[in-house]
């Protein structure tokens, strides 16, 4: 049986967890109907980095290979457990990747994690990278498990579509699935049963 360990996106947001991202959008009951292990822990919540929240992360993997599916800022953690315990995970689908480097979108960023009481050194951390939050490219380019890249679509400020085309020149052997909407948007709902068949031939391939 293949095993998917699904990582929800936000950013130190009180109200975003596995269970809004995930569960209530139908996708982890989706995805058991067709077979699929399923594991959906919530990410630490106020982390001070990407690497923190890949090591506690890190804990709930089981002892076999894996699909890591990540959504929004959720695909960082989910990079950094990858080049952390290559052991472990066999395949990567980056869904919905959080941009980098929008000057806009980090400043809507930045006062939102000043908001949640985050430290200057602690934001400057989160928002570091370059094509993703918290890693360089070339560490991005030394990722060995195989990775799949989802757009959103239609694409929007936070989920840009040059951060999908930047990583699939990056990522060794990467390869674009169909986007769609992000499952707390109201449009998600309409796509969600094509977006969970994506997700079990992506983890069965």
């Amino acid at each position: 049986m293949s095993t998917v360990v699904l990582i929800h996106g936000g950013l130190w947001d009180d109200d975003m967890d596995a269970d809004r991202f995930w569960r209530r959008p139908g996708i982890v009951t989706g995805l058991e109907r067709r077979g699929i292990e399923v594991l959906a822990p919530d990410r630490p919540p106020r982390a001070p980095s990407w690497a923190a929240e890949a090591d506690q992360l890190a804990t709930v993997l089981p002892d076999r290979m894996v699909t890591l599916v990540a959504g929004s800022n959720g695909c960082s953690t989910a990079v950094r457990l990858a080049l952390m315990r290559p052991d472990r995970v066999a395949r990567l689908l980056l869904a919905w990747p959080a941009t980098a480097g929008d000057p806009d979108v980090d400043a809507r960023t930045r006062q939102g994690l000043t908001d949640c009481g985050a430290a200057p050194r602690v934001i400057d951390a989160l928002l570091a990278g370059q094509t993703l939050r918290g890693q360089t490219d070339e560490e991005l380019a030394t990722v060995s498990a195989f990775v799949g890249v989802l757009p959103s679509v239609p694409e929007n400020a936070t989920h840009q579509r040059r951060t999908v085309d930047a990583l699939l020149g990056i990522l060794p052997g990467a390869v674009e699935r169909p986007g769609c909407p992000e499952p707390p948007r109201p449009e998600f709902p309409a796509v969600a049963e094509t977006f969970i068949d994506v997700v079990a031939e992506f983890a069965r391939a």
